[in-house]
């Protein structure tokens, strides 16, 4: 396309980066919202704060479905034709056209209604889980999955209910390709469970640890691992999670008990979500590619750093003198080893966010079947209970004592978040393959780590995953990345390796 043409098109750009980047702004406020709501919000405000982002939906849904939006992307087509495929505008001209079109699907009540009960949703979860009482949350579940599949509708003709929701997440990704990956995850890592579970105690895992060591604890890894306090808060929630208000303003959230040292690995996690978010290019501030490209991208830098890392031996040389300075009563007598095995040997626990890397599957793999039965209507609300005692207890060996513990213990549910938990399997796979990467580029990774050095991991998954940001989708940002699919075989020869369990014949 001549100059001239390119220049003529300036305002129609100049227009749609403008509206795109005030829908931008209204999400990130409604995050505000959200954080506060999970943060600091005294219960009381449950209901006003809900209302609150009901209103700002109705505002963020009509900016996102504006049939000006359509008109500019159709005028920008010539314009789009003539850049490079991979440039910032074309990507940009992409994604936005999907998302318009995706979000003008969707009814404005149904929008609002959505944020409006899962809102209410939330709070009515926090207080059943504290009283295990899985029967005052089922009418909420209940109506958000009415409302998740009336969402599902507007998506008609689907080949299958649960692509609609797991699109949301992994966008262009079917349940079928989800179910091929899992079905070679499962066999091996109940083999794998069987064989290497424990029930062995670690007295020593059992604290107490003072909340205040855990808190300088978790700061100073988030500081090596890169982030900076004048861009990054750490605070408490009921359930941990990362979130962005700017890329210069990242939010991490974490939960501690005196009883375990389980808030060094959440800290870990939730910041490989942040450096995430934090390394995307500056180029696309304020427009739908500042983000990650998918979950599954997400969960692999979170599992890449607090696992793949942060289980790692030249990890813990590093860091278990820090641990054993800061507990000495606990831990002054343990050898490295000995906590090492503790962290790392298998175990039939009863809660995802505290299991080992070997069972965490089992715990998705539960999930994502249940999931799927809701959605069809194979399985009721009034049902999910049973259902979810029986299959852990089939999968893990272990009897659920009660809904805290069980049903009750994850928040996605009552956000209506069905979609989201597969990705955290497929998440886990694929840091392995990215870390393959990062390692064969920097051969002296393990030695760095050794150091507490992380800086040229750091800049490595920021060129190489953070900055494209949300520019292509999730299967072209792997395979720019790892060079093929997301493949369950690294991921399944790194635990065989860690375990010292044999490749199968």
């Amino acid at each position: 396309m001549d100059v001239t043409r390119v220049r003529a098109m300036e305002p129609a750009l100049a227009e749609l980066k403008d509206r795109l980047g005030r829908v931008a702004d209204l999400r990130r406020t409604g995050n505000v919202l959200v954080w506060d709501m999970t943060v600091f919000m005294p219960p009381g405000g449950a209901e006003s704060r809900a209302k609150q982002l009901e209103t700002l939906e109705q505002v963020i849904h009509a900016h996102e479905t504006d049939d000006r939006l359509g008109e500019l992307l159709d005028a920008l087509e010539p314009y789009a034709a003539s850049l490079p495929v991979d440039s910032d505008d074309a990507c940009l001209l992409r994604v936005a056209r999907r998302d318009w079109s995706k979000a003008r699907r969707v009814p404005t009540e149904l929008a609002t209604e959505l944020v409006l009960v899962t809102a209410q949703s939330y709070e009515a979860w926090v207080t059943a889980r504290e009283e295990s009482d899985f029967a005052s949350f089922r009418p909420w579940l209940e109506r958000v999955i009415d409302l998740r599949l009336r969402y599902v509708e507007c998506f008609a003709p689907y080949d299958d209910p649960y692509d609609v929701l797991l699109d949301d997440y992994e966008p262009g990704m079917k349940t079928d390709e989800v179910r091929r990956v899992f079905a070679v995850l499962e066999p091996e890592l109940v083999s794998l469970v069987a064989t290497h579970a424990s029930d062995e105690k670690d007295e020593f895992m059992r604290g107490p640890f003072s909340i205040e060591s855990q808190t300088a604890l978790s700061r100073e890894l988030i500081e090596a691992f890169g982030a900076t306090w004048d861009q990054f808060r750490l605070d408490t929630t009921v359930h941990p999670y990362e979130v962005t208000f700017g890329l210069h303003d990242i939010r991490l959230t974490t939960r501690y008990s005196e009883d375990d040292l389980l808030s060094v690995f959440t800290a870990m996690h939730e910041c490989g979500h942040g450096l995430y978010e934090w390394g995307v290019s500056p180029s696309l501030e304020r427009t739908p590619l500042c983000t990650g490209a998918s979950a599954a991208l997400h969960e692999s830098q979170s599992r890449l750093w607090e696992n793949v890392v942060g289980r790692s031996e030249p990890f813990w040389c590093w860091f278990y003198p820090r641990l054993q300075k800061t507990f000495p009563e606990q831990l002054g007598d343990v050898s490295r080893a000995s906590f090492q095995r503790a962290i790392s040997r298998p175990r039939r626990s009863l809660v995802r966010v505290d299991a080992d890397e070997t069972s965490y599957g089992l715990h998705i793999l539960l999930r994502f079947e249940l999931e799927q039965e809701l959605v069809s209507g194979r399985l009721s609300v009034k049902e999910l209970p049973e259902a979810w005692n029986t299959r852990f207890e089939e999968l893990m060996g272990v009897a659920v004592p009660d809904d805290r513990l069980g049903v009750l213990q994850d928040a996605h549910w009552s956000g209506g978040s069905f979609g989201y938990f597969p990705t955290y399997l497929l998440g886990t796979v694929l840091a392995v393959q990215i870390w393959e990467k990062a390692r064969a580029a920097n051969p002296t990774l393990d030695e760095q780590i050794e150091r507490g050095e992380f800086q040229e991991l750091h800049m490595w998954l920021r060129e190489n995953v953070y900055s494209l940001g949300r520019k292509f989708t999730p299967a072209e940002t792997v395979e720019r990345v790892v060079g093929g699919p997301i493949d369950p075989q690294p991921y399944l020869a790194y635990l065989r390796g860690k375990l010292g369990t044999p490749l199968p014949a």
